[in-house]
């Protein structure tokens, strides 16, 4: 099966539109049906139907093994690519909206000042999107971060190949508007929070403390952006309760079960030189 032509079959699914898969890779309209039309010919079976344009049946099937085959080649590529080393000038690191705590932000500056020519490029990203940007070689380095029992490692998804190094780990607080009638505990049992009405955010998923605690834990209100202002607004306006690392909120102390915010430096296969010397800066 050809990568090339199963990269355009998964965006054309992914958009809906021959015209606009083709404006998206760079071909004409034509060259893309028949890219398609080659994969099809080559699994004896139609993938994409053409009025309205989405995956039969098959398609689905095959759009299920897809993505990770492809983000498979792709870290490949970017593990051999890593054997020529990163240029001693740039390097590019990733990370989860508040995985950069500033005990990390203070080895990060000592790491720059072990190695002044180096320039680093700082961006942001959900947590599945920084594994495939590290896995793909899109990023030397990636930090992520999130909820975990002390020194357990994080969930996280599939994406290849990757080494995952806990870096910090410190107490959560249950975050709640200050005329909550349990705002003035000296702590909080999620037991005690079952019943209240949550925010849905990308750090204090509902899922995992359902997964935690069982049943309960009403979503109030759904928060797909990554701001952490924006979180203690909502939750100062009385939206939801959510769960946030102690320095970044003030809020009653969780007591029970034990839990952290843990976050993670993520890499490849680093080669001697200024990203493997970054991340052991980090580590330390």
């Amino acid at each position: 099966m050809d990568p090339h032509l199963l990269r355009t079959f998964v965006t054309v699914a992914r958009l809906g539109s021959f015209s606009a898969a083709a404006e998206e890779l760079g071909y004409t309209q034509s060259a893309i049906s028949q890219q398609v039309a080659a994969l099809e010919a080559d699994l004896g079976m139609p993938l994409l139907g053409r009025r309205p344009v989405a995956p039969t049946e098959a398609g689905e099937r095959l759009l299920e093994h897809a993505e990770p085959l492809l983000l498979r080649i792709s870290a490949a590529r970017a593990d051999v690519r890593r054997t020529a080393g990163t240029p001693a000038h740039r390097l590019t690191l990733v990370a989860t909206p508040l995985a950069l705590t500033s005990r990390l932000a203070v080895r990060l500056a000592r790491a720059l000042e072990e190695q002044p020519r180096l320039r680093v490029s700082v961006s942001t990203a959900g947590l599945p999107e920084v594994g495939t940007l590290v896995a793909a070689g899109e990023a030397e380095v990636g930090l992520v971060d999130g909820i975990a029992a002390p020194n357990d490692p994080l969930r996280l998804p599939e994406v290849g190949p990757l080494t995952a190094i806990g870096v910090g780990e410190e107490d959560l607080v249950v975050a709640l508007p200050a005329d909550h009638p349990l705002a003035g505990r000296s702590g909080l049992r999620l037991h005690d929070l079952v019943d209240a009405g949550w925010l849905q955010t990308a750090l204090c998923p509902v899922e995992r403390l359902r997964d935690l605690m069982g049943e309960g834990f009403r979503v109030a209100m759904d928060y797909a952006g990554q701001d952490v202002h924006t979180v203690l607004n909502l939750v100062a306006a009385g939206l939801g309760l959510t769960l946030l690392p102690a320095s970044l909120a003030r809020g009653v102390p969780l007591v029970a079960p034990r839990l952290v915010h843990r976050v993670e430096v993520l890499h490849g296969g680093l080669p001697p030189g200024p990203a493997s010397r970054l991340v052991a800066t980090l580590t330390t």
